[in-house]
């Protein structure tokens, strides 16, 4: 019997784990790990209270997630990342941190959206540098789409922030016409197109080596409207 294989905005690579980092995931997930179980995570109950709560989709090394919770701890803040190495680089700065206000889940953020996460659970969504999926015939496999966003806006609270980027301005252009057409979504662009980078995103060392080649980077921010 033929099942249906949804479409994936990643392809799990084999990429090296240093042994901190695979001692990492062995010894520090059961602190800051969370297992995908498919129902609602409850997120009072795993941090210990009620706070603001950010999101970050495919935080790559988590160096920018984990300044962000060292830098707030007033906040919470849940990474989803589907590559090992990246997960386990994260949870080894969140122990020399200290951290309380992480937790990680290492599985499909479509999937962890969809009924990993309650509605209008979230005040900010950042999604920055997701895979341009560069050729025509890959770009059904862009996380960001009409369906996507859709969720995105049912996880975030009122005035919550959606907060994008990209170094694809094709990319960056559909991000745009999907975000402005979903109308849940205000843009926090004066002419709904692009925003200034915020400070808290320093420029990884990808965007500096493109910012010297001559390439864009773009940013874009949403608010969800009050209904």
């Amino acid at each position: 019997m033929l099942t249906h294989r949804p479409i994936r905005s990643f392809v799990v690579r084999g990429g090296r784990i240093t042994a901190a980092q695979d001692r990492a995931l062995r010894e520090l997930w059961p602190r800051y790990g969370l297992e995908f179980s498919g129902s609602a995570l409850d997120l009072d109950a795993i941090f210990g209270r009620a706070a603001p709560r950010c999101l970050e989709i495919g935080f790559g090394s988590g160096e920018l997630l984990g300044a962000l919770a060292t830098a707030n701890p007033g906040v919470d803040y849940l990474g989803v990342e589907v590559h090992r190495s990246g997960v386990g680089r994260l949870l080894l700065q969140a122990q020399q941190a200290g951290l309380n206000n992480l937790r990680l889940i290492c599985h499909d953020a479509v999937e962890v959206l969809a009924s990993g996460v309650g509605d209008a659970a979230l005040a900010e969504v950042l999604v920055f540098f997701p895979d341009p999926w560069h050729k025509k015939r890959h770009h059904k496999r862009r996380l960001i789409e009409p369906e996507f966003v859709a969720t995105l806006a049912r996880k975030l609270q009122t005035r919550g922030v959606l907060r994008l980027a990209t170094d694809w301005q094709p990319y960056a252009e559909q991000m745009l016409a999907v975000c402005n057409a979903n109308p849940d979504f205000v843009s926090l662009s004066a002419d709904r197109t692009y925003v200034a980078r915020p400070d808290f995103r320093r420029p990884t060392r990808f965007e500096k080596r493109g910012e010297r080649l001559g390439h864009g980077v773009w940013d874009l921010a949403y608010e969800k409207r009050p209904r």
